[in-house]
């Protein structure tokens, strides 16, 4: 499914690529925009107390099942030998939200705000590596790419339900 670009590769040609079918990676991709659109604005929200809403994210990340599973579901390699190809958040990531929350007059629970930044974090960073993987022509190959979004399924699944938690 190889085009001729004018721009600079992204995680979303990276997907495009590797799809069976081209109409499951559009609504992959664009589910996936809402996700990473989302769970930026809800990062800064939680950063800058200025504006975000879990909601969005949570929405965005509800709506992301149902492509993300058929994208997998044609993907799937014939070996299951891949490998992820992000890894997860660093000790630099992990922030104390009590006090921020205090300030900002916010009653939620601190450990599930940080749950839901590093998980939202990973998103984030997964996207960034695969899109920096397409720059540098070196995306992964079919078995790892697979793998890597079955991980951060897995992850946003959770992200997904903490911040159902976090909203009500």
């Amino acid at each position: 499914m190889s085009t001729i670009r004018a721009r600079e590769p992204s995680w979303a040609d990276v997907l495009e690529d590797h799809a069976a079918e081209w109409a499951t990676a559009r609504r992959l991709v664009g589910q996936l925009g809402a996700c990473e659109a989302a769970a930026l604005a809800f990062c800064r929200l939680l950063e800058r107390w200025a504006r975000g809403d879990a909601d969005r994210a949570e929405t965005a990340l509800t709506g992301l099942d149902r492509p993300l599973d058929r994208y997998l579901l044609e993907l799937e390699p014939e070996r299951a030998e891949g490998r992820s190809w992000y890894g997860g958040p660093g000790a630099g990531e992990l922030i104390e939200w009590e006090p921020i929350l205090k300030r900002a007059g916010v009653s939620a629970c601190p450990t599930r705000v940080a749950q839901v930044y590093l998980e939202l974090a990973v998103l984030l960073r997964a996207l960034q590596g695969l899109a920096d993987m397409a720059r540098i022509d070196v995306p992964p190959d079919r078995s790892s790419l697979w793998a890597g979004l079955f991980d951060l399924r897995e992850n946003l699944e959770r992200a997904a339900s903490d911040l159902r938690a976090l909203a009500a």
